[in-house]
């Protein structure tokens, strides 16, 4: 059964894919149709209405506006340091399964030692070591995915590496960069969507926490998580600039966890037949 196949056949993963279509493309339109984010203006702290979709802030900015800004630039941290972390974790990965010994163990003890931080106090150090800014944002997320997908990508690479096609193709004399590419890569590539699904959602999470604590994306900019923060002391006199920006984060992430389970029930069966 096609990938796509199985997602139709699963109501909610289908929403959930619908609805992170209409989230990105409506980010994408906000970049040359729809009110200029950072116009300021004189109807300050206005409900919903037909002229403000989502009503303005406290500086009469159009809060619908800001939120499409806002997703595309928490989309954009996200999407840069996950692929980061991935590239990373695959060959980290990889490596350490395929050679195994001490590089192995220097490889695994590093990623236990990441683990051990908690990402909220990491965001707070990078912060003060880079700045603080979307680097910050990039740098955090990256450092709190990366550990969880190397030991995910080492086991998956380490039952390959144990399979008798991988040995015959050792003793048949090829390299470690044909054996990683050809047989190892192919084999964990189920592995390795799954995980990229599950670390986008932790890293929109991550990027919403630091930019809410003050240490990601600053004014005028926006993310979700800067957003969220600005509306915050209203909370009581207009809840929906905390809400609006709020509800989307939530439902983004909520979305993704549920293609990420999807895609794991989709490829994991595929991927034990197929081992070769």
């Amino acid at each position: 059964m096609s990938l796509w196949r199985h997602l139709r056949k699963d109501p909610l993963a289908m929403v959930a894919f619908g609805l992170l279509c209409v989230l990105l493309l409506a980010a994408m339109i906000g970049l040359v149709a729809g009110a200029d984010p950072q116009a300021i203006g004189t109807m300050r702290l206005q409900p919903p209405s037909s002229g403000a979709w989502l009503g303005t802030d406290s500086l009469g900015r159009d809060l619908f506006a800001r939120v499409l800004e806002g997703t595309r630039t928490t989309v954009l941290i996200s999407v840069v340091a996950v692929l980061i972390s991935t590239l990373v974790a695959i060959v980290l990965g990889i490596t350490a399964a395929v050679v195994g010994g001490v590089v192995d163990i220097v490889v695994m003890r590093v990623a236990d030692a990441l683990l051990a931080f908690p990402a909220v106090l990491l965001g707070i150090v990078v912060a003060a070591i880079v700045g603080g800014g979307p680097r910050a944002a990039v740098t955090t997320i990256v450092i709190v995915t990366l550990p969880l997908m190397l030991r995910v990508f080492r086991t998956a690479a380490v039952e390959v590496v144990h399979r008798d096609f991988y040995t015959a193709s050792q003793v048949g004399g090829a390299g470690l960069v044909r054996l990683s590419t050809k047989h190892v890569v192919r084999n964990i590539a189920g592995a390795i969507a799954v995980q990229l699904t599950y670390a986008a959602s932790v890293a929109m999470l991550v990027e919403g926490s630091i930019s809410f604590l003050g240490f990601g994306v600053a004014p005028p900019g926006a993310s979700l998580g800067s957003l969220v923060q600005d509306g915050a002391p209203y909370l009581t006199l207009a809840p929906w600039l905390a809400l609006a920006p709020g509800c989307v984060l939530a439902l983004a992430i909520m979305s993704i966890n549920l293609l990420g389970d999807t895609l794991r029930d989709a490829l994991e069966p595929r991927e034990e037949r197929g081992l070769q």
